[in-house]
């Protein structure tokens, strides 16, 4: 690739820090306070620093001269003005090996809807020129030059821009030279102008855009007539793209016979958002991300093409739906003034601001409007008009600013009116006519299909959010096992939030059990499976179930999930593919055990400060059915670190998965007072931009129950040792403090003693368990029967042993082992 050589004593290089081969745009994201939070490829590239080293510490630590002097090259980094809203200069900054570069930095301040302001900054890095431009080719573009004149290479890259592209964009050559046009004035537009530039580099014939950037600060004047055209070389090969670009708008009064493509079409690219205020902008109406955007590209799509005022107004949506009702009524109308775009520059001539509401008096054009759904041309000497003037004061703007016509068209989607846009004219004489009319609601309707759009897909997400949020735990349970941090991060991309949860559920015997999972797909789909699933794994933990059955059973429950929604014969429905980590930590033996189905293993940080991945074999993934699932059982030390994720937090790096694990243990093993702050190194060193899928992280430090908290007696199979038995277990609830609980320990003890004797098997074993403000009896025998609670009759002589446990004790159940069963019960100490 050639480059366009700076014309000496015009610019600078844009980066002295150039080295041959591929251009490419270093670009990083920096918060208002001046902290780092965000961290590309390119800029670990440019400057030597990974995301994990730069990442939420302040940006002028990369400063070479921190003091504000310049010295070299560079110029001094200055302070952003308040307001201001672009920001560039050349920047010494320091390399990681501690090399000094001066690098040209651009930077725009953007802030999505609801969300804090950041700046964008980028440097382009262009290489070594092999070859110049400087020569006849390069003055023949210039020469054919109009107005506006800007060349870009190959990989369309500003090498080459005249004084009209400098006046335009507020930019000099050297502060754009080697970036692409969407980096130098990043908005729909630009994107667009870009596509057209790859049609002339792939077809080598002429294109045509609407408009070329829509410049900052610019007036709605500003409508740009834009050609680009192929520059060839000597062998006839394109090697470059001319821009020429002439304002059309300021003597153009030729009448309009249709639309421009670009502004009565959908929306294409992904755009950033559209302008406010006074700028103009030429981006459709139909496919914007939130209603907000949809009626501001309406406005700004009518001003000044059609009107020199443009007023959207939105009903509020119905309580039951996303959208108003289908009549609003001829009555007096409540509305939310959502958009007002003029040719007035800063000039305010809607008497409400955007977001307040305002009341259209019954029988005005307005509420005619929207009542009958039909559009309308009016002169301001129209009597609907007058009167209208003279019951609202709101509708002063009409006569203060010289308003001679009017239009008042509904915002109408599939039969429902969403709210109306009014057009006037003050600048242009010309009246509306049909014509004008038939255009304003050519545009409206692809404005009222966007809106209904964006509001019915903002309300599904809403929804999913929701389902989502009330599924996952919202409180982790007490306990005194693990200790345990957890993060959630929802997918922001287009597919929408996902099916990845977590949960901490306690077992018996003052064991916990720590599961994560990954439900593909996204959307409400996704969201209820993973509802299906939490309440799945809850009742099967509830039974004690080992990890491998857990896993078993509910590939079964995907399977038969999958079949209800094909019928039985596809193989497509949601669910299949899950994957699933469930892992069951023993504080009296510190014993961990795990089985997964298609998951990434945890990760285990020992107290020395050795960092590995739990060799759990991996398992199929829920839904294939008929592979087995396998178990591994390892003892952690007292203060092990074990963590549980989802794949989305390995995927969120632009790297190989062994490199985000490697990036991952690294963050795992630095010292941290909290395991709060263990999460969010975690989340700083491998997310480096917003999730394309959901995220899920669990974070626990082992906790062991001393010899000092467990009590254990072998008891012979002999009925005439359970009173010995009692004796034990009060004499040692003595020792703990606990005399209050021995009345309805000794109670236990003799009911779960005497049945494992006469219906067990030996070996007998009583344990109790003093864990925080809980007692655990057990007492565990080799058979592999399980006794039943049942009501007994009036001349029964059993039956009423496990009846009255059940009464006496918040939970008792029954755990299976390799060697027969448990019956454990708990007391609660709390009222002792």
């Amino acid at each position: 690739m050639e480059q366009l050589p700076t014309p000496p004593g015009e610019r600078q290089a844009r980066t002295t820090h150039a080295s041959p081969g591929a251009a490419y745009t270093a670009t990083a994201t920096v918060s208002e306070q001046g902290i780092v939070t965000g961290w590309s490829e390119e800029a670990r590239r440019l400057l030597g620093y990974a995301p994990s080293e730069v990442v939420g510490r302040p940006a002028a630590e990369l400063l070479a001269d921190r003091s504000g002097g310049s010295g070299g090259t560079g110029t001094a980094a200055r302070p952003v003005a308040p307001g201001q809203e672009r920001w560039s200069g050349t920047v010494p900054l320091r390399h990681r090996d501690g090399r000094r570069l001066d690098a040209g930095l651009l930077a725009h301040r953007r802030a999505a809807a609801g969300e804090t302001a950041e700046w964008f900054v980028m440097s382009a890095v262009t290489g070594e020129p092999e070859s110049s431009w400087d020569g006849p080719l390069g003055e023949w573009a210039f020469d054919r030059s109009p107005c506006v004149l800007a060349v870009f290479d190959e990989d369309l890259r500003l090498v080459r821009s005249n004084a009209g592209m400098h006046r335009a964009l507020s930019l000099t050559e050297a502060e754009m030279h080697g970036l692409r046009l969407s980096e130098i004035a990043p908005d729909a537009v630009s994107e667009e102008t870009e596509r057209g530039m790859r049609r002339v580099l792939e077809t080598g014939e002429p294109q045509s855009v609407e408009g070329f950037v829509r410049p900052p600060g610019a007036g709605a004047a500003h409508g740009w007539a834009t050609s680009l055209a192929p520059v060839p070389g000597p062998d006839g090969r394109v090697r470059a793209v001319y821009l020429t670009a002439h304002d059309k708008a300021a003597g153009d009064t030729a009448p309009r016979q249709a639309l421009p493509p670009t502004l009565a079409g959908a929306r294409t690219g992904n755009g950033s958002g559209p302008s406010t205020g006074t700028g103009s902008t030429s981006t459709s109406t139909s496919t914007s991300p939130d209603s907000a955007h949809t009626v501001q590209d309406l406005a700004a799509a009518a001003v000044p093409r059609l009107a020199d005022l443009a007023i959207v107004d939105l009903l509020e949506p119905s309580l039951r739906g996303d959208s108003p009702a289908r009549s609003p009524g001829t009555g007096a109308l409540t509305v939310t003034r959502s958009a007002v775009r003029s040719v007035l520059g800063g000039s305010r001539e809607s008497r409400f601001a955007v977001g307040e509401t305002t009341v259209y008096p019954a029988l005005s054009p307005p509420a005619e409007c929207l009542a009958t759904g039909r559009g309308s041309v009016y002169g301001t000497a129209d009597p609907a008009v007058a009167r209208w003037v003279a019951q609202d004061p709101a509708a002063g703007w009409i006569g203060e600013y010289g308003t001679h016509s009017m239009m008042l068209v509904p915002l109408r989607d599939g039969g429902t009116t969403l709210g109306l846009a009014v057009f006037s004219r003050h600048q242009n004489p010309e009246p509306f006519d049909l014509e004008d009319l038939r255009l304003a609601e050519e545009l409206t309707a692809r404005a009222a299909t966007g809106l209904h759009r964006a509001r019915r897909t903002a309300r599904e997400h809403t929804s999913t959010m929701t389902l989502q949020r009330s599924l996952l735990p919202h409180v982790l349970p007490v306990q005194s096992a693990l200790e345990i941090a957890s993060r959630y991060l929802p997918a922001t991309g287009e597919a929408g939030v996902g099916g990845d949860w977590f949960d901490v559920i306690p077992l018996s015997g003052a064991r916990v059990a720590l599961v994560v999972g990954d439900v593909v797909g996204h959307g409400m789909r996704a969201s209820a499976t993973m509802g299906r699933l939490r309440t799945a794994v809850r009742t099967l933990a509830d039974v004690d179930l080992p990890p491998d059955e857990l896993l078993t059973h509910l590939d079964d429950l995907i399977i038969h999930l999958s079949a209800d929604e094909t019928g039985g014969g596809g193989e497509a429905a949601g669910g299949i593919g899950t994957t699933c980590l469930y892992v069951v930590y023993d504080p009296v033996t510190r014993r961990c055990t795990a089985a997964r189905a298609g998951h990434p293993p945890p990760a285990v940080v020992s107290p020395e400060g050795s960092a590995y991945l739990l060799d759990v074999p991996a398992g199929p993934p829920l839904g294939l059915g008929g592979l087995p699932f396998e178990t591994v059982e390892v003892e952690l030390p007292e203060g092990s670190l074990l963590t549980l994720y989802t794949d989305g937090l390995l995927k969120a790096r632009d790297h190989d998965i062994d490199e985000a694990l490697d990036t991952m243990l690294a963050a795992l093993v630095r010292p941290a007072s909290t395991l709060d702050t263990v999460c969010d190194r975690v989340l700083t060193a491998l997310l480096t931009h917003r999730p394309d899928d959901d995220v899920a992280l669990l974070v626990a430090r082992t906790h062991a129950l001393h010899t000092d908290k467990v009590a254990v007696w072998d008891l012979p199979s002999d009925p005439s040792l359970v009173g010995q038995a009692r004796r034990n277990a009060t004499d040692q609830l003595t020792v703990w403090g606990l005399d209050e609980a021995a009345f309805v320990t000794e109670l236990v003890v003799s009911e779960l003693v005497t049945n494992a004797i006469r219906y067990g098997e030996p070996p007998v074993q009583l344990r109790l368990i003093h864990e925080g403000t809980t007692l655990i009896c057990e007492v565990s025998d080799a058979s592999g029967t399980a006794p039943h609670m049942r009501r007994a009759r009036i001349f029964d002589e059993g039956g009423r042993g496990l009846l009255l446990v059940a009464q006496l004790t918040q939970r008792w159940g029954t755990r299976h082992t390799l060697f027969g069963k448990t019956i454990w019960a708990e007391q609660s100490l709390v009222d002792f």
